[in-house]
């Protein structure tokens, strides 16, 4: 198996960041999200966001991790979203088949590493679907501790997308130099 290599994003990821987003939603949001939302063109809505993001990156970092020249993951942090909270990890995912294999764990640290670089104050935080226990598992393995529980904001603000009020979990680090040995 050949080493995963990391790279910030550029516009032009756009389309392999949404599609496995998309994938990763479909996947593991089912319950929380309408299947007519995953099933319908999700991939698309995904793309486009994603083109919007990396096309102006205010106070952010997309972090891509590859393997061949494929995409197998990806971390996005907003710098500074919350006074309390810190900075934002707004979306961690990793290709299925690459579950367990560390690039999860690599990917939290580098975000880790960018709070610590570009942000204000080292805090950072995340959520979770409550419905999501390997996540959290995971999140709580790398130091996170779930401080807070709220309802999920409808993607793209259409609550219709929804199944119905499903719950989130704040994860927080107070240090991001702690989050996967950083420091």
């Amino acid at each position: 198996m050949t080493t995963v290599r990391f790279r910030s994003a550029t516009v032009d990821d756009a389309e392999q960041v949404g599609g496995l987003h998309a994938d990763s939603w479909r996947r593991h949001y089912r319950g929380a999200y309408a299947d007519s939302f995953l099933d319908g063109d999700v991939v698309a809505d995904r793309r486009s966001v994603w083109s919007a993001r990396l096309a102006a990156p205010v106070a952010t970092a997309t972090i891509l991790a590859e393997r061949d020249d494929q995409l197998v993951g990806f971390v996005h942090v907003a710098f500074d979203d919350d006074p309390r909270w810190g900075s934002l990890v707004d979306n961690l995912h990793v290709r299925t088949s690459e579950h367990r294999s560390g690039i999860g764990r690599q990917l939290l640290t580098r975000a880790g590493r960018a709070v610590i670089d570009q942000a204000s104050g080292d805090a950072m935080y995340l959520w979770v679907l409550q419905q999501n226990t390997a996540a959290q598992a995971f999140y709580r393995a790398t130091g996170a501790e779930f401080v807070e529980v709220a309802p999920v904001p409808p993607p793209g603000g259409d609550p219709t997308r929804l199944v119905g009020t499903p719950k989130c979990l704040r994860a927080a680090w107070p240090d991001a130099a702690r989050v996967g040995g950083v420091a």
